[in-house]
């Protein structure tokens, strides 16, 4: 994602102090540099804790408290984000207490996504400069604090492992001992904020046990799903199978009828039964014998879908990109090549199903919930309940995978409408089925892409039409600009490889009733494949090597480059298999991370796939923590492999056909392949890297099947050759 410009509102809502500097770079982005917040209200009412920032505050025990920006769920934002703290702060990172932020866009935006969300791959590198200020202008006032009470010369003095000593080191205080003194202090002014350089981390680079493990080890840790509030209710949900429907008959006496029911709740959209445990509940919903009304897209099905697409696919888009003389180019060319490209709708299917406890009162709103956007969900409950922003109290859970399920707030909505309806605290849990079938899917891709080459195989034209529904359209109006979806082009509009005309154009298209969301990867996921593939047809079609039919294209990208030929190297590109086996490569540039991917991959005789070895080469610049960048692309991995091979959602008369793991199955630990990961050192800020490798694994697996069948892979899921 790269935005031009910072929006009015946060701009308006960061003091002086806060925002330092916006510059655009040469390719046309946002450079960002923020100095850390100076305490927000709720921190000055806590000075005798010592808060130094609304990050940081440091209790008398010692215990050093930072409020993370970012939500945790699973990826390791909290370790993450503690280490560039502790850095600059000049502490232990296991004296680092960390906890959830409260919904504060001013505070807590991340300087990419210019709000407080957990996305894009950009929470270590949106809080890079940040938070490593934070812990920066921290220590500086702690120091300060302790030369004032020695009175000697701030500079002077040092700070390491939390304790400050004095110029002649003959004296020494612990933080926690001018922690509410310094408190007192004016903040650094920006110049005064000296950072690290790279040689000088001594825990950046390094790979620390994670600080929430132990929690989720142990059991102690709180998701979601786990809320406990006195005198709550249990809700089982059951939502209009198909788009725009309602309930039409409730057989209210027969659920009333079941022991422990307490309540029948219908609204527009679903029906809900109140109980006091969840057995009954579910019970209750099955004796409601619930019959719907489907309206108006009881027909939408994924033929006719599928048929829209195509049909918008053959109309000129939006541009993205245009770049040369796209035209000229093809009627000049030796060949030309074309391919339609498929990939079907996804689900997220994340381990903790849809869920939300809530407790409406007349004047307030208190919800538990784990959620990637708590500010947005606030204000969107905010709106629905007529209340005050501030009556909403948002207590944010741990996040049982989110993969971009969780960016939309319509669990919490579903939970406030039914709790408008209820007396005191209720829980509402999505079954599997429901949390499947009700989801907000990775929108179905129809895209042409086509190429012209001279004599020698080189490509002289490229171009691709992405089409597709809007995920920014409904999700940020603002960001989407004359008819243009960003995410939708991302990975397309700007690919890796040199070409002397390229043309990429964007076709909107919305299928009925089916609502469409970011999905881990999101643009790249299925642009990637695309180029990928296509790169790889023309290397064939010239006769040339994959490896070397790139390496031609990237002359002028040596981080692209670097990273094909670590994995090349690494994975024995050249190596003889045997037969029925091969390797496949591609490459890509996304999230601000350079990686590339082989695949070793095994076909049989009765066409089975199965993909034995995956070598990833990454630079994702400056390497905060290693080991959670080799569990980042191992995550990502399977879980990009999982879609290749098998996901796909389907309707049929308005209703999804894939209802729980049995229909939509996840990739089982006797199918994942051994996954090597090899980190390029760099000196350039970091990238992101949640999502990376989810994009890139498909056509490295597709491309290998072609090697070893000569068949061309080009509609997902591969399931059999």
């Amino acid at each position: 994602m790269t935005l031009t410009a910072i929006h009015r509102e946060d701009a308006a809502a960061l003091s002086r102090r806060t925002f330092l500097k916006a510059s655009a770079t040469a390719a046309g982005g946002l450079a960002l540099a923020f100095v850390v917040p100076d305490r927000s209200e709720a921190a000055d009412s806590a000075a005798e804790s010592g808060a130094l920032n609304g990050f940081v505050r440091i209790e008398p025990d010692g215990r050093i408290h930072l409020t993370i920006p970012m939500v945790e769920m699973g990826q390791g934002t909290y370790t993450s984000l503690a280490m560039l703290l502790a850095e600059e702060l000049e502490v232990k990172l296991d004296s680092i207490v960390p906890e959830h932020a409260p919904p504060n866009d001013a505070l807590y935006a991340n300087p990419i996504l210019h709000e407080q969300s957990t996305g894009l791959s950009a929470s270590t590198r949106g809080f890079w400069l940040p938070l490593r200020q934070a812990g920066a202008a921290a220590r500086i006032m702690l120091v300060s604090a302790a030369a004032q009470r020695w009175k000697v010369d701030p500079a002077k003095c040092t700070a390491r492992d939390g304790v400050i000593r004095d110029p002649s080191g003959q004296r020494s205080l612990p933080y926690r001992e001018v922690a509410q003194a310094a408190a007192q202090l004016k903040p650094p002014a920006p110049e005064q904020i000296k950072l690290k350089t790279p040689g000088q981390f001594t825990l950046i680079g390094t790979s620390p046990k994670r600080l929430e493990a132990a929690g989720k080890v142990s059991g102690r840790t709180r998701f979601g799903i786990d809320a406990i509030v006195p005198g709550m209710k249990f809700a089982a949900i059951a939502i209009a199978p198909v788009g725009g429907g309602r309930p039409k008959q409730v057989n209210q006496a027969a659920a009333l009828a079941v022991k422990g029911v307490r309540q029948v709740v219908v609204i527009d959209e679903a029906v809900a039964i109140i109980a006091d445990h969840t057995g009954a509940a579910k019970k209750g919903l099955e004796a409601a014998a619930i019959q719907w009304d489907d309206g108006p897209n009881a027909q939408v099905n994924s033929q006719g879908i599928v048929a829209q697409l195509k049909a918008g696919s053959e109309r000129a888009g939006v541009i993205a990109r245009n770049d040369g003389n796209v035209e000229q180019a093809f009627a000049t060319a030796a060949r030309r090549f074309d391919a339609v490209y498929e990939l079907p709708f996804l689900a997220h299917a994340a381990m903790e199903p849809m869920n939300c406890t809530v407790h409406l009162r007349k004047d307030a709103c208190e919800i538990w919930v784990g959620t990637q956007v708590p500010t947005t969900t606030q204000s969107r409950v905010a709106a629905l309940t007529g209340l005050p922003k501030d009556a909403v109290i948002l207590h944010n859970q741990f996040l049982g995978g989110g993969f971009g399920r969780r960016l939309e707030p319509d669990g919490t909505l579903l939970a406030v409408k039914i709790a408008q309806h209820v007396d005191g605290p209720v829980k509402v849990i999505w079954s599997r089925e429901e949390d499947i079938q009700h989801d907000i899917y990775r929108p179905y891709y129809y895209d042409r892409i086509s190429a012209a080459v001279d004599d020698a195989g080189n490509p002289v034209a490229w171009h691709h039409r992405v089409c597709g529904s809007s995920v920014v359209a409904r999700f940020a109006p603002p960001l989407f600009k004359n008819g243009l979806d960003f995410d939708a082009v991302e990975g397309a509009a700007q690919p890796p490889y040199a070409f002397p005309n390229i043309l990429v154009d964007y076709v909107r298209v919305e299928p009925a009733s089916i609502t469409t969301g970011f999905w881990r990867g999101v643009g790249p996921v299925h642009n990637v494949f695309i180029v990928e593939s296509f790169i790889d047809e023309l290397a064939f079609a010239a006769r040339q090597d994959p490896v070397a039919y790139r390496r031609r294209l990237l002359t002028h990208n040596p981080r692209a480059l670097a990273v094909l030929n670590l994995a090349a190297e690494k994975a024995g590109w050249g190596q003889k298999l045997p037969a029925g086996k091969a390797r496949g490569i591609s490459l890509q540039f996304a999230f601000g991370s350079y990686l590339s991917q082989v695949a070793e991959v095994a076909v049989d005789a009765k066409g089975k796939v199965k993909v034995e070895r995956i070598v990833c080469a990454v630079d994702c610049g400056i390497a905060v923590t290693p080991s959670m960048i080799d569990a980042q692309v191992q995550s990502g991995t399977i879980f990009g492999l999982t879609a290749a091979l098998r996901g796909a959602i389907t309707i049929k008369d308005g209703r999804v056909e894939q209802s729980n793991f049995d229909s939509y199955p996840p990739m089982r630990i006797d199918e994942v392949p051994r996954i090597e990961t090899h980190i390029v050192s760099s000196t350039e800020n970091p990238g992101g890297l949640g999502e990376a490798a989810t994009a890139i694994v498909a056509p490295a697996v597709t491309n290998a099947i072609f090697a070893v069948t000569g068949r061309r892979i080009r509609k997902l899921p591969i399931e059999e050759v």
